[in-house]
């Protein structure tokens, strides 16, 4: 039995646009502490884990390649999808590639996670969990009414729901409960395990992802066979329907860096230069004055800028999905 970190890349960022773009996506950004958050990942798991499966697609996977060059990471296993079918069927190539009894920790590839000690344990404790049989899924303390985030309702272990992302007021209320945390999207289980569980509960996506995965070539799944693979995320097809259910709470300082709001908080907390009032720039050394701004952030790239007051971070998504000019996505 091997303890295997399984990496999905998928995601193309959009509330980081215009740093994050589909052709180089958020997780391969170079911004957090010289590395990107995939490197990250790779780093904080590779002493817990035995191997590492990357499971990418046709547009990144040469991204993820050559981020493990400059870790010097030579050996590890791919799985390149031929198109996006979400993260059930994602997470059912790797678990095909590994063997049955091995446990796999399936990670996210654009999260920052620290307080590396309380975030051992917590995989530790999930690890022994798997062992014994059961799907874990993780809970994230929250520190605030958060409205980026899906949420799991947890009570002594056991999940009683996930909600999706709330609005400010039904968030503040999760957070008033005291029983609701942040989704993670972070997961622990024995391969076969979730394998059974997927057939059982999605049979259509077990036996298509199956079915594409057994062509594969190259590791590049066909293009033709991954399109009748259902798209549905983990949390519908196994997460809210299994009984073997689990729930670890973290503890440790976590974000997914999905937003300027979270990019803001961290650079900031690592020295990056803001003005009087709070305004802060990204991606130029060009001299930038604020005139009756506080709390702002002037993002620039080379063919794209973006002005915007933080507490409306959440909401450039809208300006990602309304652009109509795709060569700037």
């Amino acid at each position: 039995m091997k303890i295997i970190n399984v990496i999905l890349t998928g995601g193309v960022g959009s509330r980081l646009w215009p740093l994050s773009r589909k052709d180089k996506p958020k997780q391969y950004i170079d911004l957090f502490e010289g590395k990107s958050l995939f490197q990250q990942t790779i780093i904080r798991n590779k002493d817990i884990c035995d191997e590492l499966i990357v499971v990418g697609n046709v547009d990144n996977y040469h991204l993820s390649r050559k981020a493990l060059e400059d870790l010097k990471i030579e050996k590890f296993h791919e799985v390149i999808e031929a198109t996006p079918r979400n993260t059930a069927a994602a997470i059912a190539f790797a678990a095909f590639k590994a063997q049955p009894e091995d446990i796999l920790l399936v990670s996210p590839s654009d999260h920052l996670i620290e307080d590396l000690d309380i975030y051992n344990s917590a995989i530790q404790e999930a690890i022994e969990l798997a062992k014994k049989g059961s799907i874990v899924t993780f809970g994230l303390q929250p520190t605030k009414p958060e409205t980026g985030y899906g949420y799991i309702q947890i009570k002594n272990g056991d999940v009683l729901g996930f909600r999706e992302k709330p609005n400010l007021d039904t968030a503040q209320e999760f957070l008033k409960s005291g029983d609701f945390y942040w989704n993670s999207g972070m997961f622990c289980f024995q391969a076969k395990t979730f394998l059974n569980e997927l057939k059982i509960h999605e049979p259509d996506v077990y036996e298509s992802s199956l079915n594409a995965f057994e062509l594969s070539k190259d590791n590049i799944l066909p293009l033709e066979e991954s399109l009748l693979i259902p798209s549905i995320s983990v949390d519908y097809a196994v997460m809210e329907k299994t009984e073997k259910l689990q729930a670890v709470i973290g503890r440790f300082k976590w974000s997914d860096m999905g937003s300027f709001e979270s990019l803001y908080n961290y650079l900031k907390k690592n020295g990056h230069t803001t003005d009087e009032y709070g305004n802060m720039v990204i991606g130029t050394n060009i001299h930038t004055e604020f005139l009756g701004f506080k709390k702002s952030i002037l993002v620039a790239t080379d063919d794209a800028i973006l002005i915007l007051k933080k507490e409306k971070a959440q909401k450039v998504k809208d300006i990602y999905e309304n652009l109509s000019d795709k060569k700037l996505t």
